[in-house]
This record gives structure tokens, C-alpha cells and sequence, in this order.
């Protein structure tokens, strides 16, 4: 027999290790976490307009005689938002140290504005909103960006000063201040933020290496926190037993979130196709904000889904190894906190959807519609793309890489040097 066979199945064999080797050399190079957070959040955002437009053409088609109002609308805040993730982008790290006081202080005064009579908006059962004359604004959304920051930079300066070794220091003032914003969101019944502002709040203690009593202590007063703030409110009560018994009261309390389920399974593994969903017509509320997953499911199927958490998946693998791998305090603990802040909060709008979590009312980042949330979570994306070229060799690699598309754009008009 000839030896040639043989050699052809080694090679055979060896291929797949090979392609295996490529793979993971691709994700180990300096400038992966910068391309996986531009690109994921890109494509987010393409997908996000998209489905505005789809999930509310026909309830604006009728209220307001145009298919393209909401889509109009997040197109402009989106226009606002990106310029400045790109200057969040080219900031240095000093800077954001400097905005988390101010940033702080202007989420504090806005969140108790919202409490003031006639200044607030409520709705779904939540003081959430501003408004501004045709605008309106939500102030628990910076206040998200706000904890991040400055958490980060409080908890960097002990841990220079070696302040980190015992609770006292370690909690104070991080607890009363992170309290303060929790308690101003509690006010205005937003059970939602409250759950990302802990996540952010105990993502914090968890990556500065917090005694595993003292984590697991203040875990427990989270939990007690959220379960006091269900027993306390009617309507959050009627939401966990409707989703706890779904079929019992599918027609009252767990009305949309068995829409959401019907959405979802109606879209099979490869859905009816964009636009051609039936839910938007008057059968899932909120489709374009707290439910738009659920019209992704239904247009796209089983692959639209599953893209859309491959997506949310590698944005969380960037973040995280982001702040693995730079070396300053502040950058690894801002990098993890916004990293937690993105994830958790796509984890609770994506499990309220199927049914996996209660209905909490929190939107799904970058996709839902609304520019609250839009405009600091590209901030925070334009932070980490930042950090993300402060890896060890990116600086190098970006200089390799010449001018960007627009650099060169400006160069060939004559508009920049070369």
C-alpha cells in the first residue's frame, strides 16, 4: 500500500488545528478588542435603525400620517451620538477621569428634577422622563455612564493609596454615592435602571478583588433591595406572578410579554421576512423600544436572534478583554463597569422577551429606539475604543496602519497633509 494516503489523512488531520491556530492568532492581536467593539457596535446600530423603522411604521403610519417619524428621529440621535463617540474615542484616559465628577453631579440634579411635580413624566408605572418640549429626556441613563466613571476613578485613587484593604475605605463614599443614585431611581419606580446601576455598582467591587464576605454580603442587600422593591409596588407584583403563571393571565398583566413569546414563535428559524411581521399591528406594545427583540424574532427567526447575541457576545469578550489587558486602575475598572452596564442590561431586556426574566422595561442597547439611552451608551463605546488602543502594542499597530478612510478622504482633497 502506498504511503501517499497515509500522509494525505495527517494532512487532513493537521488542517483543522491549523485553521484553529489562525482563528485564535486572529483574536490575539493588538488591535482585536478595538475592531470587535467598532464592528459590533456598528453592525448594532444598522440593525437597530432597521427594526425602528420596521416596528413602528405601522402605529406612526397611523398617528402621524408618516411611516418614517420615529426612524427620522433616531437617525438624528444618532447623528449626535456618533460624532461624539469618536471624540470619546481620541480622548485620554485623564479626561474621563475629570468628567466623572461633573457628569455625577449633572445626573444627581436630573434625577431630581424628575421628581418634581410637573416636571416629570410618568409612564408604565415609572417617573422616568423629562420633558422638553417635543423631546423628552431620561436622566437615568447618564447616570449609568456617570457610576462608571466615577467608581472607576474613586476606587483607582485607594488602590494607589493601598485603601483597598479593608471595607470601611473600601465602601465609603462608594455605597452612599452609588445609594444616592439608586434611591433617586427608586423614587421614580424604574425598577430596571435600579438592576443595571447595582450590576455596575458590585462589577466595580468584583474586578477591584473585594473580600469574597463583604461581596457576597453586599450581593445579598441587592438582592433583598430588589425583592423589597417588587413586594412594595402593585404593578411589579401582578408582572412576576403574570410571569411566573403566563397562562393565567395572559389577557391582563402578562399581556405583552405573551405577545413578545407569540412574536417569537411565529418567526420559525428563518422568519417572515422584514416588514412582513404581524405583531406591530397593534398587538405588541412597545414593540420599537422594551420588545424590539421580539420583532427581530419574528422577521428574522431563529438566525436573526441568535446573530444578534453572537453580536452582544464579542462586544462583551472586547470589553472584557479590555480590561484584562491594560495595566491602569482606572482603565480596567471603567472598562469592566461599562462592559457590565452593556451586557446585563441586553441579558434583561433579551430574557424579559422570552420569558426567562420578568418584564422590567429597560431597552435593548443600540437597538431599541429612543436617544436617552442611545447618546451615553456611544459614549461608553467610544471609552472603550479609547482604552482599546491603549493595549500593549496597538499604539504601535494603529501607527503602522497609516491615516484612516476620512484622513485619506481629506488628504486626496487637499483638505489635510499627507
Amino acid at each position: 500500500m502506498s504511503a501517499l494516503p497515509a500522509e494525505e489523512q495527517a494532512a487532513g488531520r493537521a488542517r483543522p488545528r491549523e485553521q484553529v491556530a489562525a482563528a485564535v492568532g486572529l483574536l490575539d492581536r493588538p488591535l482585536t478588542s478595538y475592531y470587535l467593539v467598532l464592528g459590533c457596535t456598528v453592525m448594532l446600530l444598522a440593525l437597530g435603525l432597521t427594526m425602528v423603522l420596521s416596528a413602528s411604521l405601522v402605529k406612526q403610519l397611523q398617528e402621524t400620517g408618516s411611516a418614517y417619524t420615529l426612524l427620522q428621529k433616531q437617525a438624528m440621535w444618532m447623528a449626535l451620538g456618533l460624532p461624539l463617540t469618536w471624540l470619546a474615542s481620541r480622548l485620554p484616559v485623564k479626561a474621563f477621569r475629570a468628567l466623572a465628577y461633573p457628569i455625577l453631579l449633572l445626573s444627581v440634579v436630573a434625577l431630581l428634577l424628575v421628581l418634581v411635580p410637573g416636571l416629570g413624566r410618568t409612564a408604565g408605572g415609572a417617573t422616568r422622563w423629562i420633558a422638553f418640549g417635543p423631546f423628552q429626556l431620561q436622566p437615568s441613563e447618564p447616570a449609568k455612564l456617570a457610576l462608571v466613571l466615577w467608581g472607576a476613578d474613586l476606587l483607582a485613587r485607594k488602590e494607589r493609596l493601598g485603601q483597598l484593604t479593608e471595607w470601611r475605605p473600601l465602601l465609603v463614599p462608594l455605597l452612599p454615592g452609588a445609594g444616592l443614585l439608586v434611591l433617586l431611581v427608586m423614587l421614580g419606580n424604574d425598577l430596571g435602571t435600579t438592576l443595571v446601576l447595582l450590576t455596575i455598582f458590585l462589577a466595580l467591587l468584583w474586578v477591584v478583588g473585594a473580600p469574597g464576605r463583604l461581596f457576597i454580603g453586599i450581593a445579598g442587600l441587592v438582592a433583598l433591595l430588589v425583592s423589597i422593591l417588587i413586594v412594595v409596588e402593585p404593578y411589579r407584583m401582578q408582572r412576576l406572578t403574570g410571569f411566573l403563571d403566563p397562562a393565567s393571565s395572559q389577557l391582563t398583566h402578562n399581556y405583552q410579554g405573551t405577545q413578545g413569546l407569540y412574536a417569537i414563535a411565529s418567526g420559525g428559524l428563518f422568519g417572515t421576512g422584514l416588514g412582513e411581521g404581524r405583531a406591530k399591528w397593534d398587538f405588541l406594545p412597545h414593540a420599537e423600544t422594551d420588545f424590539i427583540f421580539a420583532i427581530v424574532g419574528e422577521e428574522f427567526g431563529l438566525v436573526g436572534t441568535l446573530v444578534v447575541l453572537g453580536l452582544f457576545g464579542l462586544l462583551a469578550y472586547a470589553g472584557l478583554r479590555i480590561a484584562r489587558r491594560v495595566k491602569d486602575p482606572f482603565t480596567r475598572l471603567a472598562a469592566a463597569g461599562a462592559t457590565a452596564w452593556l451586557l446585563v442590561q441586553a441579558i434583561v431586556n433579551i430574557g424579559a422577551v422570552i420569558g426567562v426574566f420578568p418584564i422590567t422595561g429597560i431597552p435593548l442597547p443600540l437597538v431599541s429606539y429612543g436617544g436617552s439611552a442611545l447618546i451615553p451608551t456611544l459614549i461608553a463605546l467610544g471609552m472603550l475604543l479609547a482604552f482599546a488602543k491603549r493595549e500593549p502594542g496597538a499604539r504601535q499597530a494603529l501607527a503602522a496602519r497609516g491615516p484612516g478612510p476620512v484622513l485619506r478622504a481629506l488628504s486626496w482633497l487637499g483638505l489635510a497633509r499627507r
